[in-house]
């Protein structure tokens, strides 16, 4: 703990001017009566002023708040007291909330015909069997509202997702009625709100590519087994089968056969237009 010289009183006149010896770094301190208390060694009236401070607060409206459904946590931070202080007069109404969420579960839920038979608690226990939630892991808690009728919330966690559900409670005679606030309560309610979803086949790859037709997997076609064309009778390309004078001649069969050509126009040589002679060729 660093420690502090004074060096006099503010310009304002309600703060006391300190300062740190070893930084020259200067501070304010308000000149209060926590202040003057320490200063005399009162540590009664420091105790005093410290509960003056935290009792801005009155038992009753901490009571209220909580009771209205706030946390102690969410008490404490906006009243800026200790938890410890809110603790001491939640409890009891901590104690409330819990007994009376616990009796709206023995209430029954109103129909359209008047009230079931069944309790809430068994309504929403066979609904959420049917869904395949947990029950066991739901919690259960009321508040009163401002109209002065108790509300009751069932939280619980299905997937990533946090869920609630809200019912009016009336107390009364055979454990009282419970009537739906919100989307969640009504389809806990109907037993006929929930169809379970279709099962969806997940994808294989390598299972749905055997079934998908591609240029790799159509099997080559033997062109061995392709029939032959068929010849062209116009085409003047095809080879002219020579039959050779002497049938023992068998070296004529060696010879590659020559091509009939095309019928292109004849040109003549430079000895018949030089002697004016018509080429007989052809």
């Amino acid at each position: 703990m660093r420690a502090l010289r004074v060096v006099g009183l503010h310009e304002d006149g309600k703060s006391i001017v300190c300062e740190d010896p070893a930084s020259r770094t200067r501070f304010l301190l308000p000149a209060d009566e926590r202040l003057r208390a320490a200063a005399r060694g009162d540590i009664t009236r420091l105790g005093q002023i410290e509960i003056e401070l935290e009792s801005q607060m009155r038992p009753r409206e901490i009571q209220a708040r909580i009771r209205a459904g706030e946390s102690v946590q969410q008490v404490a931070s906006g009243a800026g007291i200790s938890e410890q202080r809110v603790e001491r007069y939640a409890y009891p109404v901590l104690l409330e909330r819990s007994r009376t969420a616990e009796l709206a579960q023995s209430a029954h839920p109103v129909r359209e015909d008047g009230p079931d038979v069944q309790t809430l608690g068994e309504v929403v226990a066979y609904g959420f069997g049917v869904r395949g939630h947990d029950y066991s892991q739901a919690t259960w808690d009321s508040w009163k509202g401002d109209d002065g009728r108790w509300v009751v919330v069932l939280q619980w966690k299905a997937g990533r997702s946090d869920n609630r559900a809200h019912w009016a409670f009336s107390p009364g005679a055979h454990g009282g009625t419970v009537v739906a606030l919100d989307e969640n309560a009504e389809v806990l309610l109907d037993p006929n709100a929930y169809r379970a979803p279709r099962t969806v086949r997940a994808l294989d790859p390598a299972r749905d590519a055997e079934f998908q037709p591609t240029l790799d997997s159509v099997p080559p076609q033997d062109h061995a087994e392709l029939p032959a064309a068929e010849p062209d009778p116009d085409d003047d390309t095809r080879e002219i089968p020579r039959v050779p004078a002497d049938p023992e001649d068998d070296t004529a069969a060696d010879q590659p056969r020559p091509k009939a050509k095309k019928n292109h126009p004849i040109v003549p040589s430079w000895e018949d237009v030089l002697l004016g002679v018509r080429s007989q060729r052809g």
